[in-house]
């Protein structure tokens, strides 16, 4: 059964609004926050008044990529629940979380099985381990079946290039589901019809 639904890379209040007033709000939402090459990017001053609104039961994440004290030390201040780290290593990412007193979820981006094999690495540090594909800015997928072999305990997520669609072939794999590319228009930004589309569909698959 599917555990919860993440959207990622929100970056304009409507969206915000929209999704956190939904009937059915998602698990967390996800801001980029310091990975430039992301067209999803949002500076910070944009970021600081996003993640002031009132979230209800909605987990936010900021989104890092191999951040520097620098960006750890502004990002502090920010009404985070959640941050989702990449190119960390697992003592940088146990450092972090014990100074900045905040729950880690674990991005490994996954190409063969040496790379899915890496949680094992982070499993004691890490509040959620996510499998995600090699694209960073871009949504690409991978081969799922390299994750057959992850003991259902492991508390897991799952993104690259993931749609609505996809979701059924989930349903017997306890996996919490990132979506982000699939839930855009063609011009890059979030299409509200997809993200309702999201909601209410995992409901209705639940059911």
């Amino acid at each position: 059964m599917v555990k919860g639904i993440k959207i990622c890379g929100v970056s304009d209040l409507e969206t915000l609004s929209y999704i956190l007033n939904h009937q059915f709000p998602p698990k967390f939402v996800g801001f980029i926050t310091n990975y430039k090459k992301s067209k999803r990017y949002v500076e910070y001053e944009k970021l600081k008044n996003l993640v002031s609104i009132k979230k209800g039961n909605t987990n936010f994440v900021s989104v890092l990529v191999n951040p520097d004290d620098h960006i750890l030390e502004k990002v502090k201040e920010l009404n985070f629940d959640f941050y989702q780290l990449y190119d960390v290593n697992p003592e940088k990412t146990r450092i972090i979380k014990e100074k900045y007193e905040i729950k880690i979820i674990t991005a490994l981006t996954i190409q063969s099985q040496k790379d899915v094999d890496k949680y094992k690495d982070y499993d004691e540090i890490s509040d959620l381990i996510l499998f995600d594909g090699k694209g960073y800015e871009k949504s690409i997928g991978f081969n799922h079946e390299l994750l057959n072999s992850i003991p259902n305990s492991l508390n897991k997520m799952i993104a690259g290039n993931i749609k609505i669609e996809d979701i059924p072939n989930f349903k017997n794999k306890d996996y919490f589901i990132d979506l982000s590319g699939s839930l855009e228009n063609e011009d890059g930004k979030k299409d509200l019809g997809k993200i309702n589309k999201l909601l209410n569909f995992k409901i209705e698959n639940e059911t």
